[in-house]
């Protein structure tokens, strides 16, 4: 059996706590939290063994396998270097941190200490995303060239100020799919790109909304966007030199079912794709954490993202935010 650790009770914590509870072989060992409160409600709803004060004692409990870390992004760094001085395995909810020093930090210590480490971009676990990884490799879109990927949802009022806004809490899921399918379509060209981005403060001056232009000189344009106070929407379509696909369902919430992917070689019928699956992305998550500790891995395989994968990923959105955080001082000011 595999005991987890939880530190948090924020709805994610809880949507974690079903997936584990779904897989065969994993169980909520316990919680940690620093509201008496909220502990008791997250209990009442998910019923653990043990409940913690100290997010310190719940890492250090030899019982426990994984700690998964569902705490604000601004705060992620901390409790990674906890874990891992402490040997345990790490599932660390998106974004990794909310800058390179951080994420630097943090890694380093993943290394030093040899331990398991995965990002939670759970959406990466789901056959949806295989299934795009096929598409792509049969070539049917030919070479890439255009990207499109847009995410809003209207989080804002839930979100820490210190998360540092919607490029940290929504803008990695589209920036995440494009940097895999770059990485699939260009190898190391991936991280070879010009950005130029704009952006919309809110009222805790993070940025809310923002837009995003990626290049490849030669090879590839990408078309960003994210907003954390309207919608739910979303959108991923490529355009290839041979042909078009489109992520019809929401790419970063698979479910067991309707997930859709739409492909058109050029002036042909399109055909569409359904992938149905045993569970939504968190169960898909959970399975894959189980896998790499039983094959004694220290990260998961690509579709999900490796620490380099992660390393990239957040040089990307850390640079999107400098781009649009100067854009709203010069031009909105």
């Amino acid at each position: 059996m595999i005991n987890w650790g939880i530190l948090g009770t924020s709805f994610i914590s809880g949507v974690m706590a079903d997936a584990i509870a779904g897989v065969p072989g994993h169980q909520v060992y316990g919680v940690a939290g620093r509201s008496s409160a909220n502990l008791a409600a997250f209990c009442q709803q998910y019923p653990t063994k043990h409940v913690f004060n100290d997010y310190a004692q719940i890492i250090a409990d030899p019982e426990v396998d994984v700690i998964y870390i569902a705490l604000p992004n601004h705060v992620h760094h901390e409790y990674i270097l906890q874990a891992a001085r402490a040997g345990k395995a790490i599932l660390c909810e998106k974004s990794l941190s909310v800058d390179m020093e951080k994420t630097q930090i943090a890694l380093a210590a993943i290394k030093e200490h040899k331990v398991f480490f995965l990002e939670g971009l759970m959406y990466l676990h789901h056959p949806l995303i295989t299934e795009l990884v096929a598409q792509l490799k049969s070539g049917v879109v030919g070479e890439v060239r255009s990207i499109t990927a847009r995410y809003g949802a209207d989080i804002v009022k839930f979100v820490n100020p210190d998360s540092r806004g919607a490029i940290y809490n929504l803008g990695c899921y589209p920036a995440s799919l494009i940097h895999l399918v770059m990485q699939l379509s260009y190898g190391e060209m991936a991280n070879r790109y010009q950005i130029a981005a704009n952006g919309r403060r809110g009222a805790d001056t993070n940025i809310v909304e923002t837009s995003a232009l990626l290049t490849w000189p030669g090879l590839a344009v990408a078309h960003l966007h994210c907003v954390e106070d309207y919608g739910m929407f979303w959108d991923f379509s490529i355009q290839g030199s041979a042909g078009t696909l489109r992520i019809e369902s929401n790419p970063w919430l698979p479910e067991v079912q309707g997930n859709v992917i739409t492909v058109m070689p050029y002036e042909q019928p399109a055909q569409r794709i359904e992938i149905s699956a045993e569970g939504d992305a968190f169960y898909y998550q959970v399975q894959a954490v189980g896998n790499a500790l039983m094959q004694k891995q220290l990260e998961a395989k690509r579709p999900a993202v490796g620490l380099q994968d992660s390393l990239e990923i957040m040089q990307l959105l850390t640079e999107w935010e400098s781009q649009a955080l100067n854009f709203s001082d010069n031009f909105c000011h």
